[in-house]
């Protein structure tokens, strides 16, 4: 079995001579080569050349050892080598090859040759003393060469540099480091969310919403003015009451902001069950479970944020009034902070329920449709 053992040197100061075929022409190349330059890391390759031929030989098998070579680093060069392992495999047809390179600008070639013969290794020689700075050289090279990758990295760093002293000059060291980590954790958070592919998206989606004429635009729209209602309730409603613990001020956010905030999902969640209808494509049943999940979670929420507000002394146990019904009369009593939170729960509960029975029911309705069809 032929195998084809090739150094490939891109940029070749002997790329005239090339390709260099047989033991004693790269033994006098490396002579050459090696009295120019001590230190040029060809010497190594065209060694480790050699040593591959040697091993192979030992193998059985029949080695032709080549070198290759282009005159600069250009696509030209790179063209010039594909001609020299075109005339080496016309000449020595070998089954298959082994490469040998001693930099990752060489290896990018070796696709070239897999093109035209088949390659069972790739031996990539690089000096002790150089490997980590070669390896972090080339990824540095890599790094810089992809756009995207500097606007991530190279861009937060450079304003987190700049805004860093700006801070120190205005503010205390303890702030100014606060504010930067801060900073970063929104940027981490923005990414790692994919919030900036969402954002991107946006635009699109909204302008083939109102081309399709999608009723959830709509209650988008609403859920959002909703989502700020409830959120300037919740504030309203921290700000009234007097200096209690956060655990408090956080549940009576959550007691003020939750029935705005429920009812902005619900309006959401219906623009897309609207959707659905109107598509007549079939509804799935996570569309259909979602108004009810979203009223069911609002319940519970409300419910555990009364139950601790009351048990802190912020509101007053709840007093139901006496009421008539005609023959059924109904005395005023006190409910206990308990007693009412499990029937929010309770309540929650039934409507997460209901929603499941409907969605299945829809469910089936569809698949007994398909069927009839």
């Amino acid at each position: 079995m032929t195998t084809l053992v090739v150094c490939i040197d891109r940029d070749s100061p002997a790329a005239a001579a090339c390709p260099v075929v047989g033991r004693d022409a790269v033994e006098s190349l490396i002579t050459q080569t090696g009295v120019v330059d001590p230190e040029d890391s060809r010497v190594n390759c065209l060694l480790e050349g050699l040593a591959v031929t040697d091993e192979l030989e030992a193998e059985g098998s029949s080695p032709v050892l080549a070198v290759v070579g282009g005159g600069s680093d250009s696509v030209g060069s790179d063209r010039e080598i594909a001609g020299q392992i075109d005339d080496l495999v016309a000449e020595h047809d070998p089954d298959s090859a082994v490469v040998v390179v001693d930099s990752a600008d060489d290896e990018r070639l070796v696709p070239i040759i897999e093109s035209r013969v088949q390659v069972d290794a790739v031996d990539r020689v690089v000096v002790r003393q150089a490997r980590d700075i070669e390896s972090t050289y080339y990824l540095l090279k890599q790094f810089l060469a992809d756009e995207e990758l500097r606007k991530t990295v190279l861009v937060p760093v450079g304003i987190i540099m700049l805004a860093f002293p700006l801070l120190l000059v205005v503010t205390s060291p303890t702030i100014a480091v606060g504010a930067i980590a801060a900073a970063v954790g929104v940027f981490l958070i923005y990414k790692g969310l994919g919030i900036d592919a969402y954002l991107s998206r946006l635009p699109g989606q909204t302008r083939e919403a109102l081309y399709s004429g999608q009723v959830s635009l709509v209650t988008y729209v609403v859920a959002a003015g909703l989502s700020l209602v409830g959120i300037f309730a919740g504030v309203l409603g921290v700000s009234a009451v007097g200096d209690i613990s956060p655990f408090l001020l956080a549940n009576r956010f959550a007691f003020a902001s939750v029935p705005w905030l429920t009812g902005a999902a619900l309006a959401a969640s219906l623009g897309r069950l609207l959707d659905e209808l109107i598509q007549q494509e079939g509804v799935r049943s996570a569309y259909v479970n979602l108004p009810f999940g979203a009223v069911a979670v609002g319940l519970v929420v409300r419910g555990f944020s009364a139950y601790f507000l009351e048990r802190g002394g912020v509101f007053e146990p709840f007093q139901v009034p006496e009421t008539n019904l005609g023959i059924v009369q109904i005395q005023g009593f006190l409910l206990e902070a308990g007693t009412r939170l499990a029937l929010f729960i309770l309540a929650g509960i039934l409507i997460s329920l209901v929603g499941v029975r409907v969605a299945t029911y829809v469910s089936h309705t569809d698949i007994e449709d398909e069927l009839v069809e």
